[in-house]
């Protein structure tokens, strides 16, 4: 369909023009016009236009004309409140919950209990009040803590996490309440952080969301395709995404798009969902400023055009962001300080004694009152000014403004008709929810089955976005099924073979089982997402969880169809259709039944660590009580009803019936008596020694031998089949219950933990927090207004933000340059493409100066830091990187700090901990560790962390806060020392304009003390920005446009784009904001020339080439400095002071984690209690003897649980170390191995233990304390060690936990297959003998079984006696004595001449020679296992430097000095790294 260009229509046109055609609207007028509108604001926007505008209202004219043409009825609504108040549990501060304290709560339950009863609570916000018409933007202002978050999750419905809320507010005359329940879609918070699927790309994720939300009624009819492309363009038109269509949206640890990109498809999935009332939550974090202001008008575009109304808290707004809004409030600590017009809100405050600086902007100066370390205070309104947030709250209060408020409330409601706005709400929503939809007061668009059609293609999209899983998922079914078909290769049809059809049976339903409970380490990652989308009201949580698993079941139909395919055909199954067809469906419909089964318990666990140990202890059941284990018969009275409840159980009974029945089994060779005498004696005088066996019969019928062995029977498969289908649909509606209940915990503001000891009171908090003494004054000079801060400042300043001492200043006298030129670098893409990310960059850092690295999003910022940082390992690298002039050394990196714009620390560590650990292995070792620790107060001095040292990292709102934890970012590279250049990549995003001002102030600070500093900034104020020296500005394709001073109040730079031809900068107008707007930065910006060009042709550009090789000329030739030796190697620390140090920290990590071992406890215990008293007291009968192997065989699979539990932690060390610890060379990769396997074996011995003081002593094992303790020696401490070796070596070649999970249960399957439990050796296809020597669980079964089974008297149970008669005349010892003596068994009855009773077995030994296990090779097994253990250890470490440390592509050089070339092209990478 062909866009129209509506500009040009008259309205006479438009009456005529088609529905459909009025609809597709040009997006590259939609792209400028919406760069008209936004700068009005709701008031001017209703007054006269002029003839530009007059263009503008056209179209808005137009569109209104297509709704009401089509009949839709437009909604929009506003809101109010009074006195409202948010309550909940004061956690402001809390101590650390750690294992010793689980250990010691039986000793202290009164204490416990006391402390569970005693709640303290608080008001996070209190006493609101304000009123936002329809249309209209508010701006929330105020400092991390103070109440932003919570006003704007109240007002959005999101109340859940408090304990009460009070006061009124209404939407237009409509309790909250009603809101929520009819048209929760219609209030949404967005919170800052970006949670999406990482595999969809932008187009899938937009297209989504456009769908999920698209309208019945639709103006202009157009289909329902049509409407969801013409929002997804438009968004992306307005965000500039549509570069982006096919590239992964991605995550922190999946390769996507850049930041800034996901941060703007978050903004569009929002506006996707067409919501009246949305309030945004620091929804400009990670965007540059000209992107960010692009993002503010597009809001004041839909509150203009579509009278929808927006609540938006910002941290750093500059100027013109500002100027959009229509009202601003202030908090202060919970308490609202300020609400009314913009226009007014910096006059209270100056009215108030408050004094703005010179180019701070308003929304600075509005943050800062409420901040005593950044407000001005004028003299003569020091003693009569508030200072504290009560003082502030009172002259509110007492204000006229607050009264004026007061007023327009009352009038606001006074003038609402709340029954004629509800009505109208109802038919708006009505008319576009689908009619299909039963549920009248059902919040969400489309109806289930709707729903679910959009959730299944999203679900196949997320499917082909996560191939790397697929292929590995069906190459470990092919790989299984080869090695599994081969092993039981063409299995007789004897009863010799009977066993083994058995295991190959049960293996295929069991592998499938461990397959699903590897696959829920996929959904926890997806809960963030879920839960978003459903408080968008975008779907049922449950429809998800059906989707989810409808669109797993093709690929694991594939999967099953390899496998069935080629196990059934190389075992030679019976091979008829109905037989292999019937096997085909019972594999499908019992994995579908498992999968929903694991999939259920992942969506009523809270943690990933928790459902694992729910799975396993599971896992043994079903294990247990499928009934292959333990026949039915021999099952314990008091667990038997498992196996009615087991999905395993009915599914293995029909494959064994499937398998058995009709079928005829030879037993000759298990005739009893038999041998020489025996053979010209007639079949009706003997019996085979079998289960279904019948008296002068050489055969067995299968339907007999599973009937009397296991009680199953071919009459029950179809029955068996329902019951299946009911267990199949249980599970899958208790999963969409789960995931439809299931709520990610709220929030209650941010909460520090603290050791315990080290709990802050109260006081000392309030202290902290209203510090009235840090005020600083101002006097005034003369009438017209030019003012001065008075010397107080520079002391208040230095005692707030942290004086340097003289030691650091001593430390920081620097006197090296570092300089770069010609650096280019390219990457190549999926498809062979090469692509240039740096163009010819160049520039210099000189010690005390502090440069800025400015671009839009896309740049290549991050790029270029991390390339002259020496962190990039993937694509080409050209060009020279000096210090002195001379090449770059291999201890630049230990020189060098980098602070990441992701703030990621080890989450159980406190801040001194973290410093110290820094401070230990990156300074050089000949410091001593005292001086070290003392640099350590120093930093924490100097960054103002004194009140939280002893705080815990934690996750966000539950631990440090942004600001506290972007300063650890920082204290972290300074506690290293480095001696030539600190690296910082956006130190100020996410953080509000005081925090970034006090963040920027101490790298003014460091600078000044000589300090040479690099860093990225993407939304600096005026003030902000002229803290830098320099300026490295960066646009699209990382073209260099400028490089040099910024001189005072930003002159020089702004005198350089004037010169060149661009606007003029005015007075009040934002430095950086105008530079990024001079070179067309944002999503929809454009320009007239190509400033890079513009730059190259320049005299500047001439001037810093010329002086950068004066540089390199001047300083190649002179003596290289004396840098000491210490910076010559890779790590500053010795390889056993590194591994002190990471293991010390390693083995806090889990003593703080108690929930992860507790988790591992409860596996390890409940597991052991349901197998010990599964095979309680087993004797030594022949069904005993089976009995004592599974029960030694059982606690030996619970290592595959225990390895899915250990895996994903271990997996997350290692993403910290290597995407920060490992660039920082802070220590070897080595160390970090060692460290979790020293962490992670004391605990899996001692639970292992714990494991065999059950079952040992529950099963009745030999008590002898040689046998006992050599039990213990082999399953506590050498299985465990092999297990856990084993399981941290499979982490080193998979990309996540799911994968490990995989890899896992495919190779653990094999060590299982090859260990002679399914398969006698016996049997086994001479190929594949070798792997039963080789399989780890060879010798481990065979130390164990020898042990228990040595030496043990057999004694028969009644129906375990193989019935025969003698011949007439002879009594059954005459007849079968010498025989029964010769085969090793008795015979129970020798006096007796009919019914002669036959036990095969005397003593357990006869058994173990069976299985060829000698209990004399006890000593020679564990020998061998050592050696595996040996073989894990070795893989551990080498498998991680040959998978994730060593670079095997060949290598690129280019460049002429210096360093030239990353050394290596690693890996081909997609459109994400652009």
């Amino acid at each position: 369909m062909s866009a129209i260009d509506i500009e040009s229509q008259s309205d006479v046109d438009l009456a005529a023009m088609d529905r459909r055609s009025l609809h597709s609207v040009d997006q590259a007028h939609l792209a400028a016009l919406s760069r008209v509108v936004s700068t009005r604001t709701a008031a001017q926007s209703e007054i006269g236009l002029s003839d530009e505008d007059f263009k503008l209202e056209a179209v808005l004219r137009r569109q209104l004309h297509a709704g009401k043409s089509s009949g839709i009825i437009d909604r929009a609504f506003g809101v109010s409140f009074s006195g409202l108040t948010v309550r909940g549990v004061d956690m402001a501060t809390t101590s650390l919950f750690t294992l010793g304290e689980l250990l010691t709560m039986p000793f202290r339950l009164r204490q416990t209990f006391r402390e569970a009863r005693t709640k303290n609570y608080r008001n996070i916000i209190q006493d609101f009040n304000g009123a936002v018409s329809k249309g209209e933007m508010l701006l929330v202002l105020g400092r991390p803590g103070s109440g932003c978050s919570t006003l704007l999750r109240t007002i959005a419905g999101e109340t859940e996490s408090f304990v009460s809320v009070d006061g009124e507010l209404l939407y237009d005359g409509i309790d909250q309440k009603t809101m929520k329940a009819r048209f929760r879609g219609d209030l949404i918070y967005n919170a800052e952080t970006d949670d999406h699927f990482p595999t969809l790309n932008v187009d899938q994720t937009l297209s989504f969301a456009a769908d999920i939300k698209a309208p019945q009624a639709r103006a202009g009819d157009i289909s329902r395709a049509q409407y969801v492309a013409d929002v997804r363009d438009t968004l992306a038109t307005v965000f500039g995404l549509k570069h982006t269509y096919h590239t992964p949206v991605g995550n922190d640890f999946v390769r996507g798009v850049s930041g800034g990109e996901r941060k703007r498809v978050s903004l569009a999935e929002v506006l996707a969902g067409r919501a009246s009332l949305v309030c945004w939550d620091n929804s400009t974090r990670g965007l540059d400023a000209s992107t960010a202001l692009e993002y503010a008008q597009t809001i004041r575009t839909t509150t203009n055009l579509l009278k929808n109304t927006a609540i938006i808290a910002i941290y750093q707004a500059g100027e013109n962001i500002y100027r959009l809004f229509d009202k601003v409030t202030v908090l202060y600590l919970g308490r609202q300080v300020y609400f009314g017009p913009i226009d007014e809100a910096k006059a209270y405050f100056e009215r108030m004694g408050y004094y703005c600086p010179p180019r701070q902007t308003t929304a600075e100066f509005l943050t800062a009152v409420t901040d005593p370390a950044g407000r001005f205070l004028r003299s003569d309104a020091r003693d009569k000014a508030p200072t504290t947030a009560e003082e502030f709250e009172t002259y509110w209060h007492n204000s006229p403004e607050y009264r004026q408020l007061l007023d327009e409330i009352a009038a606001n409601r006074a003038s609402t008709n709340a029954d004629e706005n509800l009505r109208l709400l109802n038919d708006s929503v009505s008319q576009e929810r689908s009619k299909f939809l039963k549920r009248h007061n059902s919040p969400y668009v489309l109806s289930f089955p709707q729903q679910l059609r959009v959730l299944i293609r999203r679900g196949f999209h997320s499917q082909k976005g996560n191939l790397p899983f697929i292929i590995t998922n069906l190459m470990a079914c092919l790989v299984q099924s080869l090695i599994t078909g081969s092993l039981f290769y063409k299995i007789p049809h004897t009863y010799a073979g009977s066993f083994s059809r058995g295991g190959v049976l049960f293996f295929s339903v069991l592998f499938f089982t461990l397959n699903s409970i590897a696959e829920m380490a996929l959904l926890y990652p997806q809960r963030k997402i879920i839960d978003k989308q459903r408080r968008y009201a975008f779907y049922h949580p449950g429809a998800e969880a059906i989707a989810n698993i409808a669109t797993s079941m093709p690929v694991k139909t594939a999967s099953i169809t390899v496998f069935v395919l080629i196990l059934y055909f190389l075992t030679d199954l019976n091979r008829t259709p109905g037989q292999f067809f019937f096997l085909y469906l019972m594999v499908n419909l019992t994995t579908f039944t498992m999968t929903a089964f694991y999939q259920m318990i992942s969506s009523f666990s809270p943690s990933l660590e928790i459902a694992n140990a729910f799975a396993g202890f599971t896992l043994i059941i079903v294990f247990i009580y499928a009934g292959y284990l333990i026949p039915r018969p021999l099952m314990k009275v008091w667990f038997s009803w498992l196996t009615r409840i087991n999905p395993l159980a009915y599914s293995f009974e029909n494959l064994m019936a499937n398998e058995f029945h009709g079928s005829k089994y030879s037993c000759e060779e298990v005739l009893v008596p038999q041998g020489p005498d025996f053979d010209n004696v007639s079949l009706e005088y003997k019996v085979c020694a079998t289960a279904g066996s019948r008296p002068g019969k050489d055969y067995v019928l299968g339907d007999d031998y599973i009937g009397d062995a296991l009680q199953y029977r071919w009459s029950h498969a179809w029955r068996n089949f329902g019951i299946l289908i009911v267990f199949a649909l249980a599970f899958v509606i208790l999963y969409a219950v789960g995931t439809e209940i299931s709520r990610l915990s709220g929030t209650q503001g941010d909460v520090l933990i603290f050791k315990r000891g080290h709990v802050p009171d109260k006081e000392q908090l309030k202290n902290r927090e209203d510090d009235s003494t840090a005020v600083v004054t101002v006097d005034e000079k003369d009438e017209s207004g030019s003012s001065s801060v008075s010397d107080q400042n520079v002391i208040d300043d230095d005692a707030l933000l942290g004086k340097l001492p003289s030691r650091v200043n001593t430390a920081l006298r620097m006197n090296e340059i570092f300089s770069w030129q010609h650096v280019n670098y390219t990457v190549t893409l999926d498809g062979g493409e090469h692509r240039q990310l740096l163009c010819d960059v160049q520039g210099y850092t000189k010690p005390g100066t502090l440069t800025a690295l400015m671009g839009e999003s896309g740049a290549g910022k991050t790029t270029l830091l991390n390339a002259l940082a020496q962190r990039l390992n993937v694509g080409v690298i050209t060009g020279d990187m000096l210090v002195d002039g001379k090449a770059l050394t291999t201890g630049f990196k230990r020189r060098t700090g980098y602070v990441q714009q992701q703030d990621l620390h080890v989450p159980e560590s406190t801040v001194r901990e973290a410093l110290r650990f820094a401070a230990l292995l990156r300074q050089p070792q000949t410091v001593p560790i005292k001086e070290k620790y003392e640099y350590v107060e120093t930093v924490i001095e100097m960054l103002g962390m004194e009140a939280y040292a002893e705080a815990i990292v934690g996750s966000p709102g539950s631990g440090l806060n942004v600001e506290q934890r972007k300063k650890l970012s920082v204290g972290v590279e300074l506690a290293s020392k480095p001696s030539l250049l600190l690296f910082l990549d956006e130190p100020t995003s996410g953080l509000d304009s005081q925090s970034a001002w006090a963040v920027v102030q101490l790298l003014r600070k460091l600078a000044n003390a000589g300090q040479s500093i690099l860093c990225t900034i993407h939304q600096p104020s005026a003030t902000l920005f002229e803290q830098f020296d320099k300026l490295l500005l960066l646009k699209k394709g990382g073209q260099t446009v400028y490089f040099g001073e910024i001189g005072s109040n930003s002159r020089t730079v702004i005198n350089y784009f004037e010169g060149q031809g661009a606007p003029k900068c005015e007075h009040d107008e934002n430095p950086a904001e105008y530079i990024l707007n001079c070179i067309g930065a944002g999503a929809t910006a454009a320009v007239d020339r190509d400033w890079y060009d513009v730059w190259r042709q320049s005299p500047n550009f001439a001037n810093v080439t010329r002086e950068i090789e004066e540089l390199h000329a001047e300083l190649s030739v002179m003596p290289a400095k004396d840098v000491s030796g210490e910076y010559t190697g890779r790590y500053a620390a010795s390889w056993f002071t590194q591994a002190r140090a990471v293991c010390i920290r390693t083995y806090q990590m889990y003593w703080r984690s108690p929930s992860y071992i507790m988790a591992k406890l409860m596996l390890f215990t409940v597991g052991a209690l349901f197998i010990g008293f599964s095979f309680w007291k087993s004797k030594f009968s022949v069904q005993g003897v089976q009995n004592l192997i599974f029960s030694v065989f059982l606690p030996m699979v619970m290592s595959a649980p225990l390895m899915n539990q250990m895996q994903p932690r271990a997996i997350e060390i290692r993403e910290l170390y290597e995407v920060r610890e490992a660039a920082s060379n802070t220590y070897h990769w080595s160390v970090l191995q060692l460290a979790q396997l020293a962490a992670e074996l004391p605990y899996n011995i001692s639970f292992a233990t714990v494991m065999y003081c059950i079952t040992y002593f529950t099963i009745d094992y030999d008590r002898s304390a040689a046998r006992a303790g050599y039990f213990w020696f082999v399953y506590c401490l050498l299985f465990t060690t092999f297990w856990t070796t084993f399981g941290l070596a499979l982490t080193t070649f998979v990309p996540d936990a799911a994968t490990a999970n995989i890899a896992t249960s495919v190779l653990f399957g094999m060590i299982l297959t090859f260990a002679g439990i399914f398969q006698p050796f016996s049997l086994f296809p001479h190929f594949w003998k070798f792997m039963y020597r080789i399989s780890p669980f060879t010798y481990f079964l065979q130390s164990l079984l020898g042990d228990v089974l040595h030496d043990g008297k057999v004694t028969c149970k009644e129906n375990e006696y193989n019935i025969f008669s003698p011949p007439d005349g002879l009594t059954c010892y005459q007849y079968a004595g010498d025989f029964a003596v010769g085969a090793g068994g008795y015979i129970n009855n020798p006096n007796a001449t009919a019914d002669c009773q036959y036990c095969k077995w005397t003593v357990g030994d006869q058994y173990l020679s069976t299985v060829g296990v000698s209990y004399g090779q006890r000593w020679r097994n564990v020998g061998l296992e050592c050696a595996f253990i040996l073989f894990n250890v070795a893989f551990l470490f080498i498998g991680y430097y040959i998978f994730r440390e060593a670079k095997w592509s060949l290598p690129k050089f280019g460049g002429k000095k210096g360093k030239k070339a990353s050394e290596v092209e690693v890996e081909k990478v997609d459109e994400s790294e652009v």
